[in-house]
């Protein structure tokens, strides 16, 4: 125990890091992902397709090959950027293609219906959706919206290879440093508490839900 708390304080740092990129990154994708997904809802041809192809892209390459891609071709169009601005584009462009698929569904999922009684009395399609078709998607997409943010959570491991001072960087240079392997429980304990508490939180929200059904 006298080890596991002589190594909290860096720890505590790595976990600043962790944080505040998977923060950043929900703040960035999430109002991306909706738009992404209103355009790939759009009767314009040209949107649709487009925003068709982004996703494919997003979701067909490894996030971490999209790191590298952004930390080490974009200099040679003269684009520098921060290793820790890097993750956060790489994270919330690549999220930002999977919210998009989930917002879309959740979306397509309310029925016509609601629609037409909304046209009927006289709402703008903005209205309808800001009023009637986005809060009851917000109630349909919670499950799958729940597995995606803890995924972000354990994916912002991969921010090592920028040589970020994240949880697993400072993990694996106590292991290596010190040759014990307590770091790697710590870390797992940090992720695990994280999961744990988005859990309770996207369980509380779909409880929330789950009265006005009655």
């Amino acid at each position: 125990m006298d080890y596991i708390w002589q190594i909290l304080p860096q720890f505590a740092e790595g976990a600043k890091l962790t944080l505040g990129l998977f923060g950043i990154t929900l703040v960035l994708s999430i109002p991306l992902g909706l738009i992404l997904a209103l355009m790939r809802l759009s009767k314009i041809k040209a949107l649709d397709w487009a925003v068709n192809f982004y996703i494919w892209v997003m979701r067909g390459t490894p996030l971490m090959l999209q790191i590298f891609f952004i930390y080490f071709a974009l200099p040679a169009a003269n684009i520098l950027l921060p290793a820790f601005t890097t993750a956060v584009v790489a994270f919330a462009l690549n999220y930002a293609a999977y919210f998009a698929e989930i917002f879309r569904a959740g979306i397509q999922a309310v029925g016509k219906g609601q629609y037409e009684a909304a046209k009927t009395l006289g709402m703008s399609y903005g209205q309808t959706m800001r009023r009637i078709v986005l809060p009851q998607m917000w109630k349909k997409i919670l499950p799958p919206l729940s597995n995606e943010t803890i995924t972000l959570v354990k994916d912002t491991s991969l921010v090592y290879v920028l040589a970020l001072q994240d949880v697993m960087k400072i993990t694996f240079q106590m292991v290596q440093r010190e040759f014990n392997l307590t770091p790697f429980f710590v870390a797992a304990a940090f992720y695990l508490v994280m999961t744990l508490v988005l859990t309770w939180a996207f369980q509380h929200m779909e409880k929330r839900y789950a009265r006005y059904d009655d």
